[in-house]
């Protein structure tokens, strides 16, 4: 149950409504990241209340912990986190890819340990679609293997050979296969996506884009990014991607990154994004601003009685001081890491919203570099 529809574009860049089972989202749209179902300090209403249209959880968490039993006696994930609008759960390939050597890569599936109990586990690609069917997803991802940038050889690390990223590629290709025929067996209601593989090479990039199209997929991701590669290369690597991708589906670069990363990717025709960056920032006293970013830990912060940043009208920054956060910061406080991650997740969301004025004005490329420009004008420490 999905549709897409490009309402506005301005060059590459494209303003939508995708329309999914709990909701629609408009896009360009940034998903807060609930890896066991909440986002870390926010319950559903805060989400709400700072724009945030669709939420993801990971299959691979979820199934470790609670278990599929719990979610699956509320009826899914929506009712068990309280949270009623849309859902896309990353199928779980990016978190046994970092498990390391604590894992095996078969034709049949990954193996590893488990890491609450040390159980010997298998997560297949047809397990992982009907652990998102129980999960009740509106976009379920296929399980693919992540390339990575570096690979560990006689003690030292280099970067993976075209063929190595050749090899790992076509296996994600195999089972994406079988992800789509589980999908299709157990009849999902959400929507479906495929992930673009390939690590740094632009050739097998374009085999990997065209060996899921001919599978047929309702969305396509970019994966196998951010993990470790000079930021110039992601970038291209992106761009690459996204240009081979068909303009009719939605398009989703995953776990990237920073605001200056979403602008570039937004210009580049990319719909959905998801980072766990400014909630985890936000828990280290990191914060985005439109004039830079704020470490608010720093001494400096102890008597500024200033908000945040003046220009935002989010929760944090309405009541509270830079003094106060500092405070909160240094003793550790719970509510510190709440109200950052507020501001944060209100920054994200907002750029968002501006962008998909900015596509629909025709002025997003201006928009991107005064946003650029601001947040790098003046270095707030």
């Amino acid at each position: 149950m999905i549709g897409f529809d490009v309402q506005a574009a301005d060059g590459p860049a494209r303003a939508g409504l995708l329309q999914l089972a709990h909701g629609e989202v408009e896009t360009p749209a940034f998903m807060p990241v609930g890896t066991y179902g909440p986002v870390k300090t926010l319950a559903p209403e805060d989400l709400r209340s700072l724009g945030a249209q669709i939420v993801l959880g990971n299959a691979y968490h979820l199934w470790l912990r609670p278990g599929l039993p719990v979610v699956e006696a509320h009826g899914g994930l929506h009712r068990f986190t309280g949270w009623t609008g849309p859902i896309l759960t990353d199928s779980g390939g990016f978190q046994v890819f970092s498990l390391g050597a604590l894992r095996k890569v078969g034709e049949d599936g990954v193996r590893f340990r488990s890491p609450i109990n040390g159980d010997s586990m298998l997560l297949t690609p047809e397990e992982s679609i009907r652990i998102q069917h129980t999960l009740d997803s509106d976009i379920a991802m296929i399980f693919d293997e992540c390339t990575p940038y570096w690979i560990e050889a006689g003690g030292q690390a280099r970067p993976a050979t075209e063929r190595e990223a050749a090899d790992s590629m076509q296996l994600s290709l195999r089972w994406a296969r079988r992800c789509r025929d589980e999908f299709d067996r157990v009849r999902g209601r959400g929507a479906l996506f495929g992930i673009v593989q390939g690590g740094m090479f632009e050739t097998q990039r374009e085999e990997s884009a065209q060996g899921l199209l001919g599978i047929g997929f309702d969305g396509y991701a970019i994966g196998g990014l951010s993990v470790g590669e000079p930021k110039e290369r992601m970038l291209s690597i992106m761009r690459h991607s996204a240009a081979q991708l068909p303009g009719k589906a939605p398009r989703y670069l995953m776990g990237v990154g920073t605001p200056e990363d979403l602008l570039e990717a937004i210009g580049a025709g990319i719909d959905l994004f998801d980072c766990v960056l400014p909630t985890r920032n936000a828990r280290n006293g990191w914060l985005f601003t439109r004039h830079g970013d704020v470490k608010i830990r720093n001494a400096r912060y102890r008597d500024d009685t200033s908000p945040l940043d003046p220009d935002c009208p989010c929760p944090t920054c309405n009541r509270f001081s830079r003094s106060y956060l500092h405070h909160l910061q240094r003793i550790d406080e719970m509510l510190g890491a709440r109200l950052n991650t507020l501001h944060n997740l209100y920054y994200y969301l907002d750029l968002m919203r501006r962008a998909r004025l900015a596509i629909r004005a025709g002025s997003f490329e201006q928009m991107a570099r005064d946003e650029v420009a601001a947040r790098t004008a003046i270095l707030t420490g």
